[in-house]
């Protein structure tokens, strides 16, 4: 199954340290849950305390939603998944060094590729750019758009000078293997 088919957009996300991106992710957190969207993470370290701690400066509404959320490492969110309403947006945010971030992607294409799923999916890749080995073309290339402090924008807007290479469409470029 396409992962077009079912909807999925893939986002990245780059920060330089954990309160970087803590600040930019909770506006946009904020926003989509007013817009009822569901809203899951995929840690792989605990981030609870820069979220409480930055929350009770911030003049958000959605405060306790925000703090409901999982903060601390997890790699579950199938329950995320089965509370989805008709048509609502689950949104999944991905943190973590590339190989639990390349691990947590090839688990959920997989699943995502298998399942069904009527609602419009995005996929939020946030790297943390000091400590990444590898290109940002790279990581530009396995995406659709980019999140940052403005929230979602085109890759062209943000590197004008950005074109994506066109590629057949196989399983190993949409990373089911």
């Amino acid at each position: 199954m396409d992962m077009q088919e079912n909807n999925i957009t893939k986002l990245c996300s780059f920060y330089v340290s954990d309160w970087h991106l803590v600040t930019m992710l909770l506006p946009y957190i904020n926003q989509k849950i007013k817009e009822q969207a569901k809203i899951a993470t995929i840690l792989e370290k605990n981030m609870s305390e820069e979220i409480t701690t930055l929350i009770q400066k911030l003049n958000l509404k959605e405060k306790e939603k925000i703090l409901q959320l999982n903060w601390k490492p997890s790699e579950e969110i199938k329950s995320a998944i089965r509370e989805l309403k008709e048509q609502q947006e689950l949104i999944i945010f991905i943190v973590g060094c590339k190989e639990f971030m390349e691990r947590q992607n090839r688990k959920w294409n997989r699943y995502f590729g298998t399942h069904f799923l009527k609602h419009p999916i995005k996929i939020v890749n946030c790297y943390e750019i000091i400590k990444f080995e590898g290109s940002i073309e790279e990581i530009l290339e396995q995406h659709d758009k980019i999140l940052n402090t403005s929230g979602e924008r085109e890759i062209t807007e943000i590197f004008p000078e950005y074109e994506k290479r066109e590629f057949p469409t196989s399983k190993a470029v949409v990373g089911l293997e």
